[in-house]
């Protein structure tokens, strides 16, 4: 996984710019999403490695519905092709939304709870971690019954851990330190 990643870090990078460039970071972000998607479907991946595939036929598969292959969101697939690295759109993908986010000072924050949270709290949970982060925030939520109570706030670099679970799991390595 990690290896995908660092393979992956400069394709982003250069989509990113080339979007940036255009500025149309939107539509490539929209491109991206649809062309990972189709490279996570597994009938797609064996293709990749056929050597009765062409790249041509690789991008086209790949390409949004209405988007030329002519188009620079085209010739980027088509360089991937080429190099044998189609597998690699999800991780250029999330990456390519990372890099958006920080253009656009946002941050994309995971929250997950015991209960699900209402909009007046997730409102709020925003509000706080704007005035934290000093960013525009994107709250993912998620429910996990199994934290018992409070949550858990996944910022990328920063995990803030206000679980009933994790709170009892930090009192008993501190009882048995």
């Amino acid at each position: 996984m990690a290896q995908a990643i660092t393979l992956a870090r400069p394709y982003a990078r250069a989509a990113f710019e080339l979007a940036q460039a255009e500025g149309a970071l939107g539509a490539w972000s929209q491109a991206l999403a649809f062309a990972a998607e189709v490279a996570r479907d597994a009938r797609v991946a064996a293709l990749n490695n056929d050597p009765r595939v062409t790249p041509e036929q690789l991008v086209a598969l790949h390409l949004p519905e209405g988007m030329k292959a002519d188009s620079a969101f085209g010739n980027f697939l088509a360089q991937l092709a080429e190099k044998h690295r189609m597998a690699l759109l999800p991780e250029i993908g999330a990456l390519y939304e990372t890099y958006k986010r920080e253009s656009e000072s946002q941050l994309l924050v995971k929250v997950t709870s015991a209960m699900a949270l209402d909009s007046a709290q997730a409102e709020q949970l925003k509000a706080s971690l704007k005035r934290r982060f000093k960013r525009e925030i994107e709250l993912q939520t998620q429910v996990d019954p199994s934290l018992l109570g409070g949550v858990v706030i996944d910022a990328g670099s920063e995990v803030i851990d206000g679980s009933a679970r994790g709170r009892l799991e930090r009192l008993a390595n501190a009882l048995t330190h």
